[in-house]
C-alpha cells in the first residue's frame, strides 16, 4: 500500500485528552509522522494548546481563554493545557501541524515567533483558512502552509499566488480521485481531515491523498503497514 503521511489530530484523543502532552507523546509512540495541534493565546499573550475558545468542553469551566492569564489557566487545569513551547519540546524530531483557530494578525505573529525561537520552523507547518494563512505568509515568507479548503469550488489563483501553500487541506468527504488528480496537476499536495474509520482511510489512500489527519492514529498506522 502506498505510504501517506499520518497526522495525529490533536494527539491521541481516544487515549488521552486532546492537545495535552500525554496525548502528543502517545500519538508519536503509535507511529504518527506529525501531530496536529490547535494554538490560541492566553490573555497575557502566551500561545497554548486549546481548540475551543473556552474551557467548558474539556475542562468543565465556562471561562473564555481570552480572559485567563497563563498562570490562571495552569491553576484551573492543573497544568493540563500546555504552552506551545512545551509542545515543541515534547515533539522534538517530529513534525508539527499548527491550526490557528480564530487567530488575529497579532496572534499569528506571536505564534510564528515562538516557533522560530524554539528552533522548530523547519519541522512546522500551518493550517487554517485563507485570512489566517495570509497572515502566516506575511509573518514568515518561508513557512510551509496547508490551506484549509471546505468546498469543491477551487481556490482562486490570486489567493494561491498570495498564500503559496504546499498543501490543500480538505474535509475528507470532499476528496475523491478526480479532486486529488486536479490538485496534483496544479502542483499541490493533498491532505484530508478527519476520517476515523478504516474504510474511509482506505478510500482516501486509494484516491491518492498525500496525508491523512485522524483522531485514530493507531488505525491509520496499522492500515498503512498492512
Amino acid at each position: 500500500m502506498r505510504t501517506v503521511t499520518a497526522v495525529a489530530h490533536r494527539g491521541d484523543p481516544y487515549r488521552f485528552r486532546e492537545n495535552t502532552l500525554p496525548s502528543l507523546r502517545s500519538a508519536l509512540e503509535r507511529g504518527a509522522d506529525a501531530v496536529e495541534i490547535d494554538v490560541r493565546l492566553s490573555s497575557d499573550g502566551v500561545p497554548v494548546l486549546l481548540h475551543d475558545p473556552t474551557l467548558k468542553r474539556l475542562w468543565g469551566y465556562d471561562r473564555p481563554l481570552g480572559v485567563l492569564s497563563s498562570a490562571e489557566l495552569d491553576g484551573l487545569t492543573e497544568g493540563g493545557v500546555p504552552a506551545l513551547e512545551a509542545a515543541i519540546a515534547a515533539t522534538e524530531g517530529h513534525r508539527l501541524m499548527l491550526d490557528l483557530p480564530d487567530a488575529s494578525y497579532e496572534a499569528v505573529r506571536t505564534v510564528v515567533g515562538v516557533i522560530a525561537a524554539g528552533g522548530a520552523a523547519e519541522r512546522t507547518y500551518y493550517c487554517a483558512g485563507p485570512r489566517t494563512m495570509l497572515a502566516v505568509r506575511e509573518a514568515d515568507p518561508a513557512a510551509e502552509i496547508a490551506l484549509t479548503w471546505t468546498t469543491l469550488a477551487p481556490p482562486r489563483r490570486v489567493l494561491l499566488d498570495a498564500v503559496k501553500p504546499r498543501w490543500l487541506n480538505y474535509r475528507f468527504p470532499l476528496v475523491d480521485r478526480d479532486l486529488v488528480s486536479q490538485v496534483h496537476r496544479q502542483g499541490f499536495l493533498v491532505s484530508a481531515w478527519t476520517p476515523d474509520t478504516r474504510r474511509s482511510m482506505r478510500r482516501l489512500i486509494d484516491a491518492g491523498v498525500d496525508a491523512i489527519t485522524t483522531n485514530r492514529i493507531d488505525v491509520l498506522t496499522a492500515l498503512r503497514g498492512s
